[in-house]
């Protein structure tokens, strides 16, 4: 009835798909493009989300890409 766990499961790089922190960014620190916001809003590459991006992009700047990425 008291059952113990099994042994827990060692990491495996090779199996491991995650990034590292150390090699995340939001690339927000260089060129932002609008493709670049859409992307990260979720949305699709269309020519519509494109414009709402470019719009955004230049009322907010980089900003616009900081508040959209956690």
């Amino acid at each position: 009835m008291n059952e113990r766990p099994g042994p827990t499961p060692q990491h495996d790089p090779t199996t491991d798909l995650t990034t590292p922190d150390a090699v995340t960014h939001t690339g927000s620190d260089g060129e932002v493009s609008a493709e670049d916001l859409v992307l990260a809003a979720g949305r699709d590459v269309t020519p519509a989300n494109l414009a709402w991006a470019e719009h955004k992009l230049a009322t907010e700047g980089r900003a616009a890409l900081d508040k959209l990425l956690p």
